[in-house]
């Protein structure tokens, strides 16, 4: 087994690339071919024909891969970087040192970089960890280390090794990259480790543990991190440990996690790894061709995301102070995400959103008086920008695939319907996808968190997980955000409810709003001073979402029509009308003028109602018509159904 080990800038860092015993490389290439002697006539064919021959004795780092690259020419490309690392060192042993010098030379490797360990058996092998001990010394290192088996193969071949090194540093402890194993991958043939969610820390270690041992499917490689100051521990573990035998890294890092109780932390990478410790030639051949086969597929086709526009029925604006809501998401409007990969890193300025060219500078103003001067293109950026902040504080490495983002809206502008959150749910949802994250990388409840914090961290947008709740489960969603939910989990408790539950809402909106974002006017500066009127409005709108939600499941609308009209009162109380505005107040009194129930669905610029005469929702609707308003029926969106989802 080869491993590589290094240093880092700033704070020294060691690479050593090491051939655990290169003879342990030959004898299974050797044996590969005393197995095909005992398997079929075709086999011994093609093994007496020397169609294998010219891998006998090649060490497995330095075995034939796709584009006629070695393995190790694969980790020396990931390492080679003068940024990221001061020094290089490779061992090896006497067997096999001359091929690695050969490799030195052809690819400007530093042949005094070589560290030959003087064996040439494998039963006189030093161990993996003398070796590591060995390299050292023999250099007086006295650095931070990265330590790779470079003879695997890693299934990404372009991750993010800077990742890597910035999550090591930001977690002060040893590193382990581990990746989640495939079905037809036995644990018994690796390290698993059993990982904290939380901190990253890694519990527990099992060397090639026995079936039942631990229902984990991490599984840890040869790619670790070790600080300085944690050198001294590899001492104590040859003391301990004087048989050869037990001298593999596996056991050492059993033995440092957990008995010597040493904090190590653990990465993944969403991909995962092959080709590790003792293999035979038809693995070998065998991922060979996965690889030459992905190399002449076509790039990744684009990946399309929706998510949708929401309407709070009610309870809201009690979401950021720890009240409960019902929204639903609605299929009239949405936001459409598309990310493709590419050479660079595009995001692509839409048209009319974001406009770069203008008729005049008549038309300018015009554009800018009306739309203002924050399109999505921020929205895009930010979401990629926190992306790679979470992977990296969660211990994800990341490939290197640089793509290309574009967007289209069709949700209003301005008016309460949560259009910025759901391009920033649209984009997380394609870097999810492209990236390979799964449920357990970014759980499903946490999504809305992330996506809020995007918009208030990055952008200083005022905001409730409301929207980003229900944009993320999708459909009708109960949420009860508690403060000691959300201060024991950081979440509330999320209730899918069955969308029949949704009576045939209608929806009006302002044709030229102002900004939704100034509408919660210093209501919030009052609840954090203790204003007894705010903080008892907050209890009432959750008591009114409880109420709510029974009526919806018995479907009786009227009262929850007059629970509506109860949730609008309620805000007016604490908002004021001059809070609210002229165009919010003329759309009120329409509704109240036909009857209907309304009541606000998101921080203004739009309203939704109730009205179950037919012949009085016509009116109405020509009422808005008449007054400049936009008016329609609110279609549900059911999660079943497709749409770039």
């Amino acid at each position: 087994m080869d491993y590589c080990l290094a240093n880092f800038r700033k704070k020294r860092w060691t690479m050593i690339i090491k051939n655990e015993i290169i003879s342990v490389t030959a004898t299974q290439i050797r044996t590969i071919f005393d197995v095909l002697a005992e398997t079929s006539n075709s086999e011994k064919q093609n093994d007496q024909s020397g169609l294998y021959s010219f891998l006998e004795d090649v060490p497995k780092a330095l075995l034939p891969g796709v584009g006629g690259k070695k393995i190790l020419d694969f980790w020396w490309k990931a390492v080679n970087t003068r940024q990221l690392f001061s020094e290089v060192y490779l061992v090896t042993n006497a067997d096999k040192y001359k091929h690695y010098e050969r490799w030195a030379t052809a690819n400007d490797f530093p042949v005094e970089n070589i560290i030959n360990d003087g064996t040439t058996t494998y039963e006189t092998r030093l161990g993996a960890v003398a070796d590591l001990e060995l390299a050292i010394s023999s250099k007086k290192l006295n650095d931070d280390i990265m330590l790779i088996a470079a003879d695997m193969l890693c299934a990404d071949q372009n991750f993010d090794m800077a990742q890597v090194i910035k999550f090591f540093q930001l977690k002060g402890g040893e590193l382990a990259i581990y990746y989640e194993m495939e079905e037809s991958e036995s644990t018994s043939s690796r390290g698993i480790v059993e990982v904290c969610p939380d901190t990253h820390r890694i519990k527990h270690f099992f060397e090639k543990p026995q079936l039942g041992e631990t229902s984990s499917r991490l599984a840890s490689v040869v790619f670790y991190c070790f600080q300085q100051e944690s050198l001294h521990t590899l001492e104590t573990f040859l003391n301990q440990f004087p048989d050869t035998a037990d001298r593999v890294l596996g056991k050492y890092m059993e033995w440092l996690i957990n008995t010597a109780k040493v904090p190590v932390y653990g990465m993944k990478l969403p991909t995962g790894f092959q080709l590790i410790g003792q293999v035979g030639l038809p693995d070998y051949t065998k991922w060979l061709a996965h690889y030459s086969t992905l190399k002449n597929e076509p790039k990744v086709k684009a990946i399309t995301c929706r998510a949708y526009a929401r309407i709070g029925i009610i309870g809201n604006p009690s979401d950021g102070y720890f009240g409960k809501t019902i929204s639903m998401s609605i299929a009239n409007f949405w936001a459409e995400v598309t990310i493709s990969e590419s050479k660079n890193l595009v995001l692509v300025p839409h048209p009319l959103n974001d406009p770069t060219e203008f008729g005049s500078l008549l038309d300018l103003y015009y554009i800018s008086r009306k739309e203002g001067y924050l399109g999505g293109l921020r929205l895009l950026q930010a979401t990629c920008k926190k992306f790679y902040q979470f992977c990296s504080e969660k211990g994800i490495a990341l490939s290197k695939q640089n793509f290309t983002l574009k967007y289209n809206v069709n949700i209003p502008r301005q008016v309460g319907l949560a259009g910025s959150s759901a391009i920033v749910s649209a984009t997380l949802k394609c870097l999810m996808k492209f990236y390979n994250l799964t449920d357990d990388d970014m759980p499903i409840s946490v999504r809305p968190n992330f996506i809020l914090d995007v918009e208030k961290e990055e952008l200083f947008i005022t905001a409730g997980l409301q929207d980003r709740v229900v944009q993320v489960y999708e459909g009708l969603v109960y949420m009860d955000f508690n403060r000691s939910l959300m201060d024991e989990r950081g979440f509330g408790n999320y209730v899918p409810m069955d969308i029949q539950c949704a009576p045939p809402f209608w929806l009006a909106y302002l044709r030229d709003p102002s900004d939704s974002g100034v509408i919660h006017s210093n209501v919030r500066q009052r609840w954090l001073n203790g204003d007894p009127d705010v903080i008892e409005a907050m209890k009432l709108f959750a008591e009114l979402t409880d109420k709510a939600r029974d009526s919806m499941e018995q479907k009786n609308w009227h009262d929850l029509a007059e629970l509506m009209n109860k949730n609008l009162e309620l805000r007016r109380s604490i908002f004021t009308d001059a809070c609210l505005g002229p165009g919010n107040l003329k759309m009120i009194e329409i509704a109240k003028q036909h009857g209907s129930a309304v009541k606000l669905p998101g921080s203004g610029g739009a309203i939704i109602g109730l009205c179950f005469d037919l012949k009085k929702l016509s009116e109405l609707k020509k009422a808005y018509q008449e007054a400049g308003f936009v008016f329609c029926q609110i279609v549900p969106y059911c999660p079943g159904n497709t749409g770039g989802q």
